[in-house]
C-alpha cells in the first residue's frame, strides 16, 4: 500500500506471484533465481494463453513480478538483476569518431553523444536504402533531410545536418569516404534569436503551483519539483540531476549541475523550497535505488523508484499546467526556466546575474529574455502616429 497501489491491485499482484511460484516449483526451479524480466515475459505469455487473457492484461504479470523482485531485494533477499546491464559499445568507426570529436574538435562528451545519436539515425536510414558508407552520395543526404522535414522543425534538422557534416568530414579524413561531402551538406537557415523563449506570465506560474494537490505523494513531489524549477530557473535535465547529497540542509545551500557546461553552481536553499522538499522527502519511496531527489513513486512500472526521465518531467509540467487551466502551447520542461528568467529581467536584475544563474556563457543568449519582458518593452514603445 505504501507504493500507491489499491487493495485490488495488491490482491491481483499476489495472485500472479503465487502462479509464478507454482510454475517454477513444478519445473524444479527456484522462483527467486528465475525472477528476471526475460523469465517474466515468458511466463506472462504462457499464463495469458492458458487463461485466454489479452496481451495488454498480461503486462500486469510483469509489473507484479517486478514489484516482488524489488520487495525481496529491499528485505535483503538476493535476487538476480531484473534486466542485465547493457554494454553500450559503439561500432569502430563511430567510436573513433567520438575520440576525434573529443580530441580534435573540442567537443564535450555529452555533446559528442548527442552528435553520434544523430549520426546513428542517418546510418539507419542508409541501411534501409541498402546504401553503404563507401557508396554514400549527396542524394542520400538530401533524401534523409527531406524525410526529416516532414516531422521536425528547422532547428532540429539543422543540428542533424551539422552532425552529418562532421561525420562525413571524419570519414574522408580517415580514408573511409573518397569524396568529402561536408561542404555540400547545406543546413536550413535558423537563427537562434528568431523566436523568443516560451515564457509564461508569472501569474500563470503561480496558478500552476497553487493548483497542485499537495495531499498526495505525487502532488508533493510535483509541487517541490515545479517550485525548484520556477525559483531557480532550472531545466528538466538540471532538476533531474539533483541528488540527495546536493541539498545541504545545515548550510542552507542547493548544489546544481549544468549538464551542458558540466559546471556546478551553489544556490541558496530558499525557505519555501526547503519546506516543499521536506514534505516530499518524508514520503519518498524508502527503497529507491536512485540517489536522485525526484523519483518515480509507483511500483508497477519497469523504472519503479528510479529517477525521472526528461519526458516525465515535461509531462508533469504540462499536466499541472492543464489542471490550472493554462492553455499556452507548447509547455515543456524549459517553460518554467524561461519564465523565471523573464521574471528576473522584469524585476530589474542585472543581465550578468541572470546569465550566471542560468549557466549562460554568451550574454547574447540571456538578452533574448528582454524581448519577452513585456513590462519593460512597454516603456520604450513609440506612439503610433495617427
Amino acid at each position: 500500500m505504501e507504493d500507491g497501489l489499491s487493495r485490488t491491485t495488491v490482491h491481483s499482484y499476489c495472485t500472479y506471484v503465487r502462479a509464478f511460484v507454482d510454475h517454477c516449483t513444478l519445473r524444479g526451479r527456484s522462483p527467486t533465481d528465475e525472477l528476471t524480466r526475460m523469465a517474466a515475459d515468458r511466463f506472462s505469455v504462457k499464463y495469458a494463453r492458458r487463461r485466454g487473457i489479452t496481451d495488454a492484461s498480461a503486462k500486469n504479470f510483469i509489473f507484479a513480478l517486478h514489484a516482488w523482485s524489488r520487495g525481496l531485494r529491499a528485505c535483503g533477499v538476493e535476487v538476480p538483476a531484473w534486466v542485465p546491464a547493457k554494454t553500450h559499445s559503439l561500432p569502430r568507426p563511430l567510436a573513433e569518431f567520438v575520440d576525434h570529436l573529443l580530441a580534435h574538435r573540442g567537443v564535450r562528451r555529452v555533446t559528442a553523444a548527442r552528435i553520434v545519436e544523430r549520426v546513428r539515425g542517418f546510418l539507419r536510414f542508409l541501411r534501409c536504402r541498402r546504401r553503404s558508407i563507401k557508396r554514400l552520395r549527396l542524394a542520400d543526404v538530401d533524401a534523409y533531410v527531406l524525410e526529416l522535414g516532414a516531422r521536425f522543425a528547422r532547428r532540429t534538422i539543422a543540428a542533424v545536418c551539422t552532425a552529418i557534416r562532421a561525420y562525413s568530414r571524419f570519414l574522408h579524413v580517415t580514408g573511409r569516404l573518397a569524396r568529402n561531402l561536408a561542404p555540400m551538406v547545406i543546413s536550413p537557415r535558423h537563427r537562434s534569436e528568431e523566436e523568443p523563449p516560451r515564457a509564461l506570465p508569472w501569474t500563470s506560474v503561480q496558478a500552476i503551483l497553487r493548483g497542485v494537490d499537495r495531499l498526495t505523494p505525487a502532488g508533493r513531489r510535483d509541487y517541490a519539483m515545479l517550485l525548484v524549477m520556477a525559483s531557480y530557473g532550472l531545466g528538466g535535465a538540471e532538476v533531474r540531476a539533483i541528488r540527495l547529497e546536493d541539498v545541504n540542509w545545515t548550510a542552507g545551500v542547493l548544489r546544481v549541475r549544468r549538464p551542458k557546461t558540466e559546471q556546478e553552481i551553489l544556490l541558496p536553499l530558499l525557505p519555501a523550497v526547503a519546506r516543499a522538499l521536506t514534505a516530499y522527502l518524508r514520503g519518498r519511496p524508502p527503497h529507491s535505488p536512485s540517489r536522485a531527489v525526484f523519483v518515480q513513486l509507483h511500483a508497477p512500472r519497469a523504472s519503479a523508484y528510479g529517477g525521472l526521465s526528461q519526458s516525465a518531467v515535461s509531462k508533469v509540467v504540462a499536466k499541472r499546467a492543464r489542471a490550472a487551466g493554462i492553455q499556452a502551447s507548447p509547455i515543456g520542461s524549459h517553460t518554467l526556466r524561461h519564465s523565471h528568467a523573464t521574471r528576473q529581467v522584469e524585476l530589474g536584475a542585472r543581465m550578468k546575474v541572470v546569465g550566471d544563474i542560468l549557466g549562460h556563457r554568451d550574454p547574447r543568449t540571456t538578452s533574448a529574455y528582454v524581448r519577452v519582458a513585456l513590462s519593460l518593452l512597454r516603456q520604450v514603445a513609440l506612439p503610433v502616429p495617427l
